[in-house]
């Protein structure tokens, strides 16, 4: 009666353990319960994410798309003084761009604005990339240098603009005065008052305000090479020009298009250098798109057509863009 120590060993308690294991509900329960608390922490880290980029979208929403938008229906509408008082501005549908294209002084603006965008371009990027490879090499004072260098990029425009109108002053700009001492005659030369020679001289102001940004940019460029590259490259004899074409151009071509993008951008809507030294003058010589949309929208006070000449240079903006991008894409794909 009382041998139940006769039983074998362990087996009137592995029943127990093995009920628990085959117990559906807590094998259910400790399978489900991880993917869901997954699930949870994936909705936690979207709304988290959200919760970041909700206010950055707002904020282009605001200040960036609402504008461009209010700008758009603007250039439909006769939008003057007066609308600001009745509230009435009435839609005159693409009235405002054929008035401002088949205006006489707009084909001199275009023109103008390609020489100012293009050579200004040009001669930022080529000088920006030469000093950006010279200063690759180390030498006593470099950093001092190049920090000096930045100076044109950190002064505010307005204030450069009236450095360089005193310094091409015709009559006590410091520029004819060094080339009178240079020369030896009396040296007057109109640079902001004379037709032929007011546009060099803006794009003169306006290539050193851009070199220091080419320069910053190229330089970081330049510092992502290995300088193991080069070093290959001396053993197989490509050094000075062939090294640059073969090592130094190809590797810098993704941040060549950044630089190039930008300031074009940037070189379409420039205003206040150009207002600052010229106006637009003489006589519209240096008179741009993002003058002439100033020029109708605060000088005459016709908004639409101001509207109609910033949305033609935003459709330019885009078009160089998407070229642009597409043709750099192709050339780094290749």
């Amino acid at each position: 009666m009382h041998r139940t120590s006769d039983l074998p060993a362990g087996r009137g308690h592995a029943a127990p353990a093995c009920s628990m294991q085959g117990d559906p509900v807590t094998s259910t329960t400790a399978s489900s319960t991880p993917p869901r608390r997954r699930r949870m922490t994936l909705r936690a880290e979207r709304w988290l994410q959200l919760a970041f980029v909700v206010p950055a979208a707002l904020y282009l929403v605001l200040f960036f798309g609402y504008p461009i938008v209010q700008n758009g229906v603007m250039s439909f509408q006769e939008f003057t003084t007066r609308t600001f008082f009745t509230g009435e501005a009435p839609w005159v549908g693409w009235y405002n761009y054929v008035e401002v294209i088949s205006s006489p002084g707009f084909g001199r603006v275009m023109l103008n604005t390609a020489i100012f965008t293009v050579v200004s371009i040009v001669a930022q990027f080529v000088i920006g990339l030469a000093l950006a490879v010279f200063f690759r090499r180390r030498f006593p004072l470099s950093g001092v240098v190049r920090s000096l260098l930045l100076l044109p990029w950190l002064i505010p425009l307005i204030v450069s603009s009236a450095i360089w109108r005193w310094m091409l002053d015709k009559d006590s700009g410091v520029i004819n005065q060094v080339l009178s001492g240079l020369t030896g005659s009396d040296v007057s030369i109109g640079w902001l008052t004379d037709v032929n020679i007011a546009l060099p001289a803006v794009i003169l102001v306006n290539v050193w305000l851009g070199i220091p940004f080419n320069m910053t940019i190229l330089y970081s460029g330049l510092q992502d090479i290995p300088e193991e590259l080069y070093e290959a490259a001396a053993l197989d004899g490509a050094t000075g020009w062939r090294a640059f074409w073969a090592i130094t151009w190809p590797m810098l071509r993704p941040v060549t298009g950044v630089v190039v993008l930008l300031g074009v951008v940037y070189t379409l809507k420039a205003l206040d250098i150009i207002l600052g030294l010229t106006g637009g003058g003489p006589a519209g010589s240096t008179e741009t798109l993002a003058t002439e949309a100033y020029r109708l929208s605060f000088g005459q006070f016709d908004f639409g057509a101001g509207a109609a000449v910033g949305n033609i240079l935003i459709v330019i903006s885009l078009i160089f863009a998407v070229l642009y991008l597409r043709a750099n894409r192709k050339a780094v794909d290749e």
